[in-house]
Order: structure tokens, then sequence, then C-alpha cells
């Protein structure tokens, strides 16, 4: 039974590294997203540099706080219940450990097994390690791998400033008539190639991605540029 344990933990690992990359893609997608809306739309309504600086940086910092807030609380909350999960499980094997192993049987025959080899199996993994057996099985929870929050805020905060700093740098460095077009096409090239890493890690059709990706950034800064004149016209 050594190498069917290995298989699942390495699946696990892969897939767990797989779910980070995506997180760091959408995380870095938002960025470029948000502030593109926001600088363009300040961008309709004036031509100052210090405004649009302003603004950009504000919304970097706002939007990277509260996608750091947002994933410590949701993933605190999932660990919580990973935890608490665990501490079940140990209570549940140490007073019946019986009903526990007839458990992991019927788990692993219903994954395939006869019912003479999930038996063997699930006393197997009983003698090497009761918990981690059930907690992989029955609740698809690795004991040594539980989701950690920092690391997962720290990941988020740093995926949203370095999208967010793409067009807050293009709406600010070009000149002045050229900052519109540079921000534009600089933001949508990247919102391609998000929507392509994002379609990639997920198995999916990458033209779909692209598109949903371009045509919804597309819209957000037109939007936010169309609010931005109108605010500006009326000197607001």
């Amino acid at each position: 039974m050594t190498e069917p344990t290995h298989d699942e933990a390495h699946g696990g690992a892969l897939g767990s590294r797989l779910n980070w990359l995506r997180a760091a893609v959408l995380g870095a997608n938002d960025g470029i997203v948000s502030t593109a809306g926001i600088v363009v739309g300040v961008a309709g309504a004036t031509q100052s540099r210090s405004a649009l600086i302003t603004a950009g940086l504000a919304g970097l910092l706002a939007g990277s706080m509260s996608m750091a807030v947002g994933e410590y609380v949701s993933v605190s909350a999932q660990r919580d219940s990973e935890k608490a999960a665990l501490a079940l499980e140990k209570r549940e094997l140490r007073e019946q450990p019986e009903a526990e192993l007839e458990e992991l049987t019927d788990l692993l025959e219903g994954r395939g097994l006869t019912r003479e080899v999930a038996r063997e199996a699930a006393e197997q993994l009983t003698a090497r390690d009761p918990l981690q057996a059930h907690a992989r099985v029955e609740l698809g929870i690795d004991p040594e791998e539980l989701t950690n929050p920092w690391h997962a805020a720290w990941a988020s905060f740093l995926a949203f400033t370095v999208g967010a700093l793409l067009p807050l740098l293009a709406i600010v460095l070009p000149p002045v008539a050229w900052r519109l077009p540079v921000t534009v096409l600089s933001v949508l090239a990247a919102l391609v190639l998000t929507g392509w890493a994002s379609a990639r890690l997920g198995a999916a059709d990458p033209g779909r991605a692209v598109l949903r990706n371009v045509v919804g950034g597309a819209l957000a800064m037109g939007v936010t540029y169309a609010a931005g004149r109108l605010l500006g016209a009326a000197g607001v």
C-alpha cells in the first residue's frame, strides 16, 4: 500500500500548488482591472498627474489590503474547520476504534476495492497512522499540510499589487496625449495573458477565458472613463 499513499499525497500537493497559482493569477487580474478602472475614470475628469497618482495608489493600497484581509479571514475559517474535523476524528478513533476501522473499510470499498482488499488496506493504514488515514480518505485533509491564512494573505496582497502597478505606471509615465492609449493597450494585453494563464491552469478553453477577460476589462474602463468625463464636464 506504499505506492497508492504516495500517489495520493503527490496529487494533493500538485492540486494545492495549482490552486495557489490560480489564486495568484486571479489576484493579479483583479489588481489590473480595478486599478485600471480607477485611473482611467480619473483621467476622464482631469489631466493632473498628482490626481492620477493619488487615485491609483489609493486604489492599489485599498484593493491589496482588502484582498489580503479577505483571504486571511476566509482561509482562517477553513483552517478552523479542518482543525475541528481532525479533533472530532481523533476523539472517534480513541473512543470507537472498531467502528472507525469499519468506516475506513467501507470508504475504500466505495472507491472500487473488493471488500477483502479494502479491509486489509484499512488495517494497514490504521496500523501506520489512523488519524492521517481517516483525514485523507474520509475528510480529504492532509493533517501535515493545513491551509495557512498568512500565506494566503501575503500571496493575495502581492498578486494584487503586481497587477495594479501596471495600469498605475501606464497612466502616469507617458506624456498626456499617450496616457489613455498606452494604458488601455497595456491593460488589454495583460488581461489576455492572465486570461490565458488562468485557462491553462484550469485546463479550460483559453479563447473563451481571454475573451471574457478582455471584454470585462474594456467594459470597466469604458464605463469609468465615461463617468469621469461626465463628472469633469459638470465641474464636480
